[in-house]
């Protein structure tokens, strides 16, 4: 059932809509964040403002993404808002920096339904980003900032550490939403790394996925028959699983593949 959260608007399922109304929590998020006038902001689905309008204050314009038509009318009205009604999947972040001359800092409470693939959507243009925060379901941020070794270390965990410094910033509960979701959120904190590795990231993708596909085999079972597909000649050891390869031996195989 959907809620009327302040305002008078509706919560709507179908845009995964949950308003953050913890006051505590908005400004620590809001001090994580840290902007300052003439940065260029892009905020993904700013709802009904509870971050809005705190950015706003600090920084004095900034750029909303929102699908929701009766949402985005609202900011249209607001001076200091620039508003692009679209699927954010569709949006163009690069035309978004082109436009600000400069690179952008990217902030939101993103749907959880969809969060994985605009995480995607942006690392393709992650040389056009200053910075990342996003509130991101509690689960999605673990595997995100996932150390080798443990069971949230996966191919997410990969590709997105060897082009991001990821740090899990803080927690916030279901209580803090109008409606409150069924699950744990958190906070992270996505850099893209000034120099990142040279690489085919088609090819550190495909490579990944399937030394991930069975996680508790040994990789010369899934990995090592893929890599003699491809003719690699060894050097890689194979008598560990998935989990425990680190991030740069996977990021250097990658690119032994693609010479």
């Amino acid at each position: 059932m959907s809620a009327a959260a302040p305002h008078g608007h509706v919560a709507r399922k179908r845009f995964g809509q949950h308003f953050l109304v913890d006051e505590a929590l908005i400004d620590a998020i809001v001090r994580a964040i840290a902007p300052r006038p003439g940065e260029a902001l892009v905020e993904i689905g700013p709802g009904l403002g509870a971050l809005t309008q705190p950015l706003l204050e600090r920084c004095g314009a900034l750029t909303v993404i929102e699908l929701d038509r009766d949402l985005a009318a609202r900011w249209r009205a607001r001076q200091g808002v620039g508003v692009v009604e679209a699927d954010v999947l569709k949006v163009d972040f690069a035309a978004l920096a082109d436009a600000a001359g400069q690179p952008i800092r990217v902030v939101g409470n993103l749907p959880y339904n969809i969060s994985t693939p605009i995480l995607f959507h942006l690392l393709a243009v992650a040389q056009r980003v200053r910075d990342q925060h996003f509130m991101l379901q509690k689960e999605v941020v673990d595997r995100l900032a996932a150390a080798p070794g443990g069971k949230d270390f996966g191919r997410l965990s990969v590709m997105l550490q060897w082009r991001y410094e990821i740090e899990a910033l803080f927690d916030v509960p279901p209580e803090a939403f109008d409606p409150p979701p069924r699950v744990v959120s958190a906070i992270v904190r996505m850099q893209p790394r000034a120099e990142p590795p040279a690489l085919d990231e088609a090819r550190l993708s495909a490579l990944v996925t399937v030394a991930f596909s069975q996680r508790r085999k040994l990789l010369r079972h899934t990995l090592g028959r893929w890599l003699d597909a491809q003719g690699h000649a060894g050097g890689f050891d194979l008598q560990r699983r998935a989990e425990e390869v680190p991030v740069a031996e996977y990021v250097a195989l990658a690119q032994a593949l693609s010479v």
